[in-house]
């Protein structure tokens, strides 16, 4: 098992690296470290710095607001394209699929051969796919092209936030407010997507959710062309062949096996088998990466203590937030009876919550307190939103029992989602930074649909047992509607209890303080501007 990386062997380090001496077999230590390829931020001032935080946040709203705006396009797809409801899934399920798989393996090539390189050809094949889907005559047409999303999807999050994360090494406020304003994007990105999916949908056509891509990705392609630095060239080490397929075909297993069982249930062999199967492979994946020289994912990455921590909170926090986008969707559209367009602008309060809440936590707070009392008190104020969710019915305002709510859980996402961006990306070797991230975007991912099968699971009960209680009168719509509602309670209660335990968790297991900016050539950047 590689250890952790303590604080005073980065110290040591530090001081070490500012007066060169003889590696292994002669080599500088300097020259060790250039196996891997660097992108710099010398000669990049601060305005660049900022413009290039704009391109990649850009390319970050684009992929996160994808996986809502196609949702609700998809019932105007299916009415065009003439598919049925039992295909309809997979139009979710193949993006989703191809994302999580594959974001491992994403995260490592961009560390291997470039983040710069590799956002670019992230954002170049993802608006590809959505031409390709907006352009769709047919159901494997849009298949294949959200499947081409998701795999360039997997190529660009993960260039994204490990550029975004050596791009701000060197100062802890700006970078606190890098990570702000990154992580507001993140929060209010499937917000927005249900609010613009709404829009376009209602005003010219469910393909516009596709092609809309294209102007957020054109804008994010110029501005990293102008702004994001260079790749150093320099020699590369090779790739964990075995452990990148070992990886990728796990993740494969767990996820479609996870999606599966929304559909086929719990017991289903198409359910438990590939998950069983997916588990095996990572298990496989870790003897390997124990074993390797250059593993694709170096174990001191999740080991140690702060990003162990940040994971298991991403991925904790992950199953509770999708609660809020489902099943508050589901209650504004089936039980309020509000259209697409403002289904979207009632989540726009949350959005401003989020992007106030994100910039304070992460630009003032997190430089001088780290992710501990942050982290746990955002926990806490979206678990008291989401059990503020449960007082609604069928007769609710929306301003007086909704909107309080969405705000709760906005201020609560913004101090979760910015602090622990930045805590799982900090205090990385810069050749460790595009894996780190893409461990950021895989435990979400796991987290978010482990928690659309369990929250599924549990409201059907839950509106199968008071049907069953009410038998009488289980006809009648006001009835389904209670059904209904007592499925929607249920399900926001847990994911009050989720909230919860993730916050116990991390307040147990972040440590106190700041989290110390690493100024060395092995642990930031160093190189070549944009040109």
């Amino acid at each position: 098992m590689v250890p952790a990386i303590k604080a005073g062997e980065i110290e040591s380090k530090i001081k070490m690296n500012n007066n060169p001496r003889p590696g292994k077999c002669g080599q500088s230590e300097s020259a060790i470290a250039s196996l891997h390829p660097r992108t710099t931020q010398q000669g990049l001032n601060a305005t660049g710095r900022w413009l290039a935080l704009g391109a990649l946040s850009l390319a970050q709203l684009m992929d996160v607001l994808d996986n809502t705006i196609v949702n609700i396009a998809l019932p105007s797809a299916q009415h065009d394209l003439g598919f049925s409801n039992d295909y309809r899934q997979w139009i979710v399920t193949g993006y989703a699929l191809a994302f999580g798989s594959l974001l491992l393996l994403g995260g490592r090539l961009s560390d291997l051969f470039g983040r710069r390189r590799m956002f670019l050809i992230g954002v170049i094949g993802f608006l590809v796919a959505s031409v390709i889907g907006g352009a769709a005559d047919g159901f494997m047409m849009l298949l294949l092209a959200r499947v081409g999303q998701g795999a360039f999807a997997a190529m660009l999050a993960p260039a994204a936030l490990s550029l975004v994360s050596v791009i701000f090494a060197d100062n802890a406020e700006d970078r606190g407010r890098a990570f702000g304003v990154f992580g507001a994007v993140s929060g209010v990105g499937g917000a927005l997507g249900l609010l613009l999916g709404g829009i376009l949908t209602e005003t010219l056509s469910w393909r516009w959710c596709l092609y809309v891509n294209l102007i957020f990705g054109a804008i994010a392609l110029i501005g990293a062309l102008m702004f994001v630095p260079r790749d150093d060239r320099q020699q590369r080490a090779p790739l964990d062949v075995p452990g990148a397929i070992t990886a990728t075909l796990g993740l494969v297993g767990i996820v479609y096996g996870l999606g599966s069982a929304a559909s086929n249930g719990w017991s289903n062999f198409w359910t438990i088998g590939p998950v069983i199967a997916g588990l095996g492979l990572m298990i496989a994946f870790v003897v390997i990466e124990r074993r390797v020289d250059n593993p694709m994912l170096p174990l001191h990455v999740v080991l140690d203590r702060t990003r162990g921590t940040a994971y298991l909170t991403l991925w904790i926090t992950g199953m509770g937030m999708f609660a809020i986008f489902l099943f508050l969707t589901y209650y504004l559209q089936e039980i309020l009876k509000f259209g697409p367009v403002m289904t979207g602008a009632a989540f726009l309060p949350m959005i401003g919550a989020v992007v106030i809440s994100s910039i304070i936590s992460g630009a003032v707070l997190f430089p001088r307190t780290g992710p501990r009392p942050l982290v746990p008190i955002g926990c806490v104020l979206a678990a008291v939103g989401m059990a503020m969710f449960t007082v609604i019915g069928a007769t609710s305002s929306y301003a007086a029992h909704v909107l309080p709510a969405l705000l709760v859980t906005g201020l609560g996402f913004g101090m979760i989602f910015s602090p622990v961006q930045n805590a799982a990306t900090s205090g990385l070797r810069s050749h460790d930074a595009g894996v780190a991230s893409a461990m950021v975007n895989t435990v979400q991912q796991i987290g978010g649909a482990i928690g659309i099968v369990v929250f599924n699971s549990l409201a059907s009960a839950a509106v199968a047992a008071y049907l069953a209680n009410h038998a009488a009168k289980a006809s009648q719509p006001t009835t389904i509607i209670d059904a209904t509602l007592a499925g929607d309670h249920l399900v926001f209660w847990t994911a009050s209890g989720v909230f919860i335990a993730g916050g116990v968790l991390a307040a147990l297991l972040f440590r106190s303080g700041a989290i110390p900016v690493l100024r060395s050539p092995e642990f930031a950047w160093g190189g070549s501007r944009a040109e």
